[in-house]
């Protein structure tokens, strides 16, 4: 009887840790506080992995991973969309103190190099879109967001503000942002041109009152937008209200690298959380694809940069950082760490985004339409 009884226990052992195990994850979805708990120490784990792995953007990347997780494993919790509209403020303040003036006298000495530069990248990354949404790998303006070359964080929030899947369009940004910095820093390094990047001080003397005045400058486009109902207003407003400030000295914008983090994770958050099973299993499903269509655009463009050294008198690196689709956050990192012309790589890069900005709209919708017109006739 007792081998009997032994030998039942095992045969239910597995039904029995199968039952413990689903019980222990219906608690958790039921409390709000374990699973922000765990939302956070899994942020902090991946930031840290992929702060290790020298990964750009990974204050952001690693609690958008946490979050999927949290998500796809049924967790409730969400951001709020204030706080959303907030972070979105604080990002476009960002982009604005990287905006300087100098950028209009680079640009004008150059300018058809910048031209050849700047519109054949957008050129190559909406014809990538337009084929992924023609092939039906992501749905309309979610493919044309997710392929358009500007910074990660700015184009994702700019996608959610005119309708397009914000999940899907963080999936193919932030795993373009994955591989471009993978293959620049490669790239940095064969060419010998790579060095040790400064440490972060994360926490340095702050000018309290610029730091109000730029909250300020955040908050007065999350007012204006709801008051207004103004279209991406949360972004589009403070960015055009900081670069007008910052670069007539009424006022200095002041994000302090503390405070930069925080705002990364809420962001990366509040697009994490939004994903399910059906989306994380689509986006598994487009992974090759998506993978494909990103390598192919980063080499065409080195293509392009090439043509660049040689029409602007630049070391090659410079022109490849310059024309790289990883946008501007990502060449600002990798342009730092590397012996080249940091002002034409950024240069190049401000022009970029600020015609993405203006263009991205009306470009998404028509080239979504179009897909979907050639989709209905075929």
């Amino acid at each position: 009887k007792w081998l009997a009884s032994c030998a039942h226990f095992r045969q239910d052992k597995p039904h029995l840790a199968m039952t413990f195990s689903s019980r222990a994850l219906e608690a958790l979805r039921s409390r709000a506080g374990a699973q922000w708990a765990c939302l956070l120490v899994a942020s902090i784990g991946f930031a840290a992995a992929l702060e290790a792995l020298r990964v750009s953007a990974a204050l952001l990347i690693g609690p958008m991973i946490a979050g999927v997780i949290v998500a796809s494993t049924g967790g409730r919790i969400r951001v709020p969309d204030t706080v959303f509209a907030a972070t979105q403020g604080i990002i476009a303040c960002m982009i604005a103190r990287a905006m300087p003036a100098s950028i209009v006298d680079e640009v004008a000495m150059q300018w058809p190099v910048f031209g050849l530069g700047v519109l054949s990248t957008i050129v190559m990354a909406a014809v990538v879109g337009w084929l992924l949404a023609r092939w039906q790998v992501l749905p309309g303006t979610s493919a044309i967001w997710g392929s358009a070359p500007g910074g990660a964080a700015s184009m994702t929030v700019l996608a959610e503000a005119y309708g397009a899947d914000v999940r899907l369009v963080a999936f193919m940004q932030y795993l373009r942002v994955l591989c471009v910095t993978s293959v620049a820093s490669l790239v940095a390094s064969l060419a010998g041109q790579q060095h040790t990047a400064a440490a972060i001080v994360w926490f340095p003397p702050v000018d309290w009152f610029s730091f109000a005045a730029t909250l300020a400058v955040a908050s007065l486009g999350v007012m204006s937008a709801k008051v207004f109902r103004i279209r991406a207003g949360a972004v589009l407003l403070p960015l055009i209200v900081g670069i007008v400030l910052s670069n007539t000295g009424v006022m200095h914008i002041e994000l302090p690298p503390w405070f930069l983090a925080v705002s990364y994770a809420l962001l990366g958050w509040s697009i994490g959380l939004r994903f399910t099973r059906e989306s994380v299993a689509h986006c598994a499903r487009a992974l090759p694809r998506v993978l494909a269509a990103i390598l192919i655009l980063i080499a065409a463009c080195a293509v392009v940069g090439q043509l660049l050294a040689k029409a602007a008198g630049v070391d090659p690196l410079t022109a490849y950082l310059a024309t790289t689709p990883g946008g501007l956050d990502v060449a600002a990192i990798i342009a730092s760490d590397s012996d080249v012309d940091v002002s034409f790589v950024l240069s190049m890069q401000f022009a970029r985004i600020l015609i993405v900005l203006v263009t991205g709209p009306s470009l998404a919708r028509f080239l979504a339409g179009r897909s979907a017109e050639q989709g209905k006739a075929a």
